[in-house]
């Protein structure tokens, strides 16, 4: 594995540093330097703005409209967007369902909904967990029952984020109930739009709006939007729940919060210099170190043709953990300055303003995904043989 950019890859690395200080929108900047969440309309025109730039679906095939990126690439851009102050996107359409779609979906369903996620047009959500069903997921107990040229979908799904959003769902249904769990389970494409459809707000602990709860009463579905054939969606969810992990582990997030946190310091170098702060951030950055080089990994037998495996569990894992390490030491090192949950006025460094919300909020990003025992196991089983 060769840990050094080509001169082609930093020439690439400087035209995306560029594009990105040109075209990041300031109150998208300002919305990310807060700690707070983009809405609707900043996240739209944000990915509306990459897909006119053709660096949307920066990891989707030539064929299907991606830019034809080295994985070494793709790594270099996500890592320019983070540091210029620019959000992820919203994963579900571009890194979930569309990789569905063009590797098991028909001919009509590429036709139909690739271009939507490809000009940042059509957003979807992920109907997977439910109150019964969450790392359990083969336990899920809605209903999908063929009705001729259609199914009716009966149940309900929790923690859906973006379900408010969305003009899409992506949903697991139990199709057959005479089976082996995991062999009764489809996957379908509900149109949010649809009557029979209610969605509830949840609030999480950070006080934000981006979960919820999603009910269907005799929601009807045509047939057409069955993606693989019955009884295939258990093989579906394991293909994207693998793209899911990996992007959870936010390698290029993490880079770019311990950037703002040292900058931050290094405003008061009595208190970093001086102080326990320095030895906590270097613990930060070492830990760091080995989770990029772990990703490394990743991107070099991406390169060399090998799918995504198990290691995805141990990147979801150790990512999260850091995410979680990182949200506490801004909050530590913070002080007083950490306090303001919901404040627009600064008080002292704005980058520790607003921390506490990211705290709170970043606990549940080692349930989400898939719980980290379950990686645990997954790696215990698929990589060990236990």
């Amino acid at each position: 594995m060769n840990l050094e950019f080509s001169q082609e890859e930093l020439a690439f690395r400087q035209e995306v540093r560029q594009w990105m200080k040109e075209n990041v929108p300031d109150e998208l900047r300002q919305c990310t330097a807060r700690g707070a969440m983009p809405d609707k309309a900043m996240q739209q025109r944000w990915e509306r703005l990459l897909a006119k730039q053709g660096w949307l679906t920066v990891t989707w095939p030539e064929q299907y409209g991606g830019p034809a990126w080295t994985a070494t690439q793709r790594y270099i851009f996500d890592l320019e967007r983070a540091m210029s102050g620019a959000p992820a996107t919203s994963p579900f359409g571009v890194a979930m369902v569309g990789p569905v779609l063009y590797t098991f979906g028909s001919d009509e369903h590429k036709e139909r909904w690739l271009p939507g996620i490809r000009n940042g047009e059509t957003l979807w959500c992920q109907g997977y967990s439910e109150p019964n069903a969450g790392s359990d997921l083969a336990s899920l107990k809605t209903r999908a029952e063929r009705n001729g040229d259609h199914y009716l979908v009966n149940g309900q799904k929790i923690w859906t984020t973006q379900a408010h959003w969305a003009d899409m769902m992506f949903c697991l249904v139990r199709t057959d109930t005479s089976v082996k769990a995991q062999q009764g389970i489809s996957f379908l494409l509900i149109d949010m739009k649809s009557p029979g459809i209610e969605v509830r707000p949840i609030y999480s602990i950070d006080g934000h709006h981006h979960l919820n709860e999603v009910y269907f009463t005799d929601v009807k579905v045509t047939a057409e939007n069955l993606v693989g054939s019955e009884g295939m969606g258990w093989t579906i969810a394991k293909f994207l729940l693998t793209h899911e992990r990996t992007t959870i582990a936010g390698v290029a997030d993490i880079h770019h919060e311990i950037a703002r946190m040292k900058a931050a310091l290094n405003e008061r170098p009595e208190d970093y210099c001086e102080s326990q702060a320095a030895r906590r951030v270097a613990e930060l950055e070492i830990d760091l170190m080995a989770l990029e080089y772990t990703n490394f990994r990743t991107v070099a037998a991406t390169d060399d043709g090998k799918p995504l495996g198990p290691e995805s569990s141990g990147l979801k894992i150790k990512g999260t953990e850091l995410q979680q390490q990182v949200s506490q030491a801004m909050v530590e090192l913070g002080r007083i300055q950490s306090l303001p949950w919901d404040n627009e006025q600064v008080i002292g460094n704005e980058t520790f303003n607003c921390a506490a919300r990211r705290y709170n909020f970043l606990r549940a990003c080692t349930i989400y995904g898939g719980s980290n025992e379950i990686q645990k196991n997954v790696l215990a089983k698929m990589l060990l043989g236990l």
